[in-house]
């Protein structure tokens, strides 16, 4: 389970935890009073690393900090082999709170609407050395989810056989270690609290719980005193820190002067850490008072007995005429008990509806419209605090009534932020809180829509505010109001990856995310970068090439009949068969056609493939009938089974073809031995046929190889496609001397001549 503690340490590696957590031996350290610290060890397994071509790619690590954690220090170890094909290499490490990471590698576009902001990332290098040790120290990390993601540079876009290239291991393991407060004090609101700090080494922490519906929150220190009765210097922050941004608060006071700070839109219901830390000298303690107080906001909604009836009426449907009823009419929004004036925000009921992996739905009580006004700013709330919401994307939607405006230039100005809602919408448009930054959105008459796309949102309570603000000087702006349609959903891929992607579900010791996997040149996260895009008419030109090449086993199909190999010709068939309509259901593009399922065609072109191998080479041997066929069956059975363990796996083309060559080999030894001359005999034989196809089977197979790329795949396999076909034909022995060639005309000549010769010997006299 991601954040689960891990197994006993041994002593040494026990005793330097011990150290880089600044702990004497022994598991907790009392450092005052008031102050118990405790240390505690976090592991996950070593992951394999590769190289980037996307997200799938990228390994990823799953951590809880708990509450109370003043210090977090990450151990992050990285290894790589010791072969000679291991070069020097540097491993991005990506760091993120709250969900995974959003990274770029590749430095593709993102698709139009979505925020992205930069991953805090570190490289480690494994150059010389063979290991690397690198230590990531955060100072009152912010508690819940933590993740790491790592990975390689980007792929060289070579496709590597399995069996015929060795690549080089790369280890990389994550492990976390908290020191954490197990009484850490409380600040009662409004209540002035002493506390001391003890020494610079060891600043006070303590917390605060802000309450919901919290608009501001004032912080006052006052009476600081040192003991040594010089001025008091102190630093105070506020909050905790978060990758890959951090929006702490820092106060610095002097003197006896009371400091203060006021902080608008604190994030609800959550504990705020507060650390303060002394400036003076090493043996001096100061004392300090501190108190902090809030604002309410006192929201304004419909009343829960009308929400109930919405809600029954939005599932099963309202009696029609139904008498007493009081729920209001389809489409109009409840008027809200409290007016406007009295509150200071508008909360609209939502409905989380959970469809499937990754995959939610909002849906308003009230209606998909509501009302928006100048007054106070409107409040919906997306719930994402699961825990398993992180991985996909959140994506909002309005769409403004242009009817409903009774101002005309007014423009309805909107904010979703996670933790806290942004409140001052006619103040400030930035959409900040006051430890978080949030993501701004605006319609008006002239634009009456706009979509945000929120990648990987962050475990949380997400806010959508929506307030009308009206131009200066225009009208009466207090009794206006505007309807906006808001559409809100949580996809696992925004877009399902468009027409040239692939959705994937990932999955990392029980946490589901997902990712797109791009296709035919396209790429970014959702498929839209079309840098390096292939046309419609490079994609049509790479399925006719994949296919039409099977063609050139006619050439084989027809010597094989000839020379009256039908059981090889009807295996050649096959092949071509599945060849074509495999690679015509594997293009990655608009131009493609799959007759059944893929990867029953994919196994099928495979085992066509090896067959053909392992027939003609049987067949080059000159076996007895008998013989060959109990081979051709036995082989055909065993490679199949092979490809079934591993479909991709360099020996089981490799094994069946040795095989094949050594019962070949044997065969033609035995054959030379008996006739006591070369077998073949004719030099013919060789050099028109046996040289030229041994030549273009050993290129076919290093084109196979070591040549095929992502970018010339349609290219090179199909050169792969003629060579084997071509090789096949020349490969294939002679017919039997005791058969004759296919003449339909002179078999059934023969036959009736068989048969009047029969009737002359039955009547002649001897």
């Amino acid at each position: 389970m991601a954040g689960a503690a891990g197994p006993p340490l041994p002593p040494l590696l026990l005793l330097l935890l011990l150290q880089l957590l600044a702990l004497p031996a022994g598991r907790a350290n009392r450092t005052g009073p008031d102050s118990l610290y405790v240390s505690e060890y976090f592991s996950q397994s070593a992951q394999k690393l590769s190289f980037y071509s996307w997200y799938g790619n990228a390994k990823l690590f799953h951590f809880h900090v708990p509450e109370d954690t003043v210090l977090l220090r990450w151990l992050l170890q990285a290894s790589r082999g010791k072969g000679p094909e291991c070069s020097s290499m540097d491993i991005t490490v990506h760091f993120r709170h709250g969900a995974p990471p959003v990274i770029n590698p590749l430095g593709t576009r993102f698709p139009a609407n979505a925020t992205v902001r930069p991953s805090y990332n570190i490289s480690i290098s494994l150059s010389s050395a063979v290991q690397n040790t690198t230590f990531v120290n955060v100072t009152t990390p912010a508690a819940g989810d933590w993740f790491i993601a790592a990975h390689l540079p980007q792929a060289a876009g070579r496709i590597e056989v399995k069996g015929f290239s060795t690549p080089c291991p790369c280890m990389f393991q994550a492990d976390m270690f908290v020191l954490r407060l197990t009484d850490m004090p409380v600040l009662e609101p409004g209540v002035p609290m002493p506390h001391t700090v003890v020494s610079p080494a060891k600043p006070l922490h303590v917390k605060v719980f802000v309450p919901k519906h919290a608009a501001g929150m004032q912080f006052q220190l006052s009476s600081c005193v040192t003991s040594e009765q010089r001025a008091c210097a102190v630093r105070v922050l506020l909050g905790s820190i978060t990758l890959p941004q951090s929006f702490q608060r820092s106060l610095t006071c002097t003197g006896s002067i009371n400091c203060s700070l006021a902080l608008d839109s604190p994030p609800w219901e959550k504990w705020l850490q507060i650390m303060v830390e002394s400036l003076g000298t090493a043996n001096a303690s100061v004392s300090v008072e501190m108190l902090v107080s809030f604002t309410v906001c006192r929201p304004g909604s419909a009343s829960s007995f009308l929400n109930f009836i919405s809600l029954n009426q939005s599932q099963a449907g309202a009696r029609p005429g139904a008498a007493g009823s009081s729920a209001p009419a389809a489409g109009e929004a409840p008027r809200n008990t409290s007016s406007p004036q009295s509150s200071c925000l508008q909360s609209q009921p939502v409905v989380r509806e959970d469809l499937d992996v990754v995959s939610v739905r909002y849906r308003l009580l009230n209606g998909p419209s509501v009302p928006v006004s100048s007054l106070s700013p409107t409040l919906l709330l997306l719930n994402l605090n699961t825990g398993m919401d992180s991985g996909g994307s959140l994506v909002v939607n309005l769409l403004l009534n242009k009817t409903s405006v009774s101002l005309a230039n007014a423009t309805v100005a909107a904010c979703v932020s996670a933790a806290s809602p942004v409140l001052s919408l006619n103040a400030t448009q930035n959409c900040s809180t006051a430890f978080s930054q949030g993501y701004p959105l605006s319609v008006s008459t002239s634009s009456a829509e706009a979509m945000l796309i929120v990648l990987y949102p962050q475990t949380d309570d997400w806010f959508l505010s929506l307030q009308l603000l009206c131009p200066k000087g225009q009208g009466d702006c207090s009794s206006a109001e505007a309807k906006v349609t808001v559409f809100a959903y949580l996809t696992p891929c925004f877009n399902d990856c468009g027409p040239y992607g692939q959705c994937s579900l990932l999955r990392r010791h029980g946490y589901l995310y997902a990712g797109c996997s791009c296709k035919a040149g396209w790429g970014g996260w959702s498929c839209t970068d079309d840098t390096k895009a292939q046309s419609v008419g490079t994609q049509n030109l790479a399925t006719l090439l994949l296919t039409l090449s099977n063609l050139m086993f006619l050439p084989a199909i027809a010597v094989a009949v000839y020379r009256f190999y039908l059981v090889e010709a009807s295996v050649y068939t096959y092949t071509m068969f599945f060849s074509t309509f495999y690679h015509a259901c594997d293009q990655p593009g608009v131009a493609v056609m799959c007759i059944m399922d893929y990867d029953t065609l994919q196994y099928c072109d495979f085992l066509g493939s090896v067959v053909s191998i392992w027939v003609t080479i049987l067949c080059m041997a000159r076996l007895k009938k008998i013989l060959k066929y109990v081979l051709f069956i036995s082989g055909t059975l065993l490679i199949a089974m092979s490809l079934q363990l591993d479909r991709r796996g360099v020996w089981n083309m490799m094994g069946p073809c040795l095989f094949a060559l050594v019962i070949m080999v044997t065969a033609w030894v035995h054959h030379g031995a008996k006739r006591r001359h070369c077998y073949p005999s004719s030099w013919k034989r060789w050099v028109f046929y046996l040289l030229p196809g041994i030549t273009l089977a050993f290129i076919a197979i290093s084109v196979y190889a070591f040549m095929e790329t992502n970018e010339n795949y349609y290219y090179t396999h199909s050169i792969w496609h003629v060579l084997v076909a071509c090789s096949v034909a020349f490969l294939l022995p002679p017919r039997d001397k005791h058969k004759k060639p296919w003449a339909w005309s002179q078999k059934l000549t023969c036959r009736y001549q068989i048969c009047q010769n029969d009737r002359e010997e039955l009547y002649a006299v001897t």
